[in-house]
């Protein structure tokens, strides 16, 4: 995976949780700090988010996006 952001924080799902039309992620970095984002349910799905899965959290600007390898 190459991205032009420079805030990419790697950890796992902590919990995933589905709503009608967005999910809310929540990701656990190491040293115990987590980030919650909400994403649309459709992306959830399609990067088939759960819990334990190893996820890249990419910081751009005031938007939180999920990334899988």
């Amino acid at each position: 995976m190459k991205i032009s952001a420079r805030n990419v924080l790697k950890g796992k799902v902590k919990n995933v949780k589905h709503g009608s039309v967005n999910s809310e992620v929540t990701i656990a970095l190491p040293g115990g700090v987590q980030i919650v984002s909400i994403i649309t349910k459709k992306s959830a799905q399609a990067l088939r988010l759960s819990k334990s899965k190893q996820v890249y959290a990419v910081i751009k600007a005031t938007n939180v996006m999920i990334a899988t390898d």
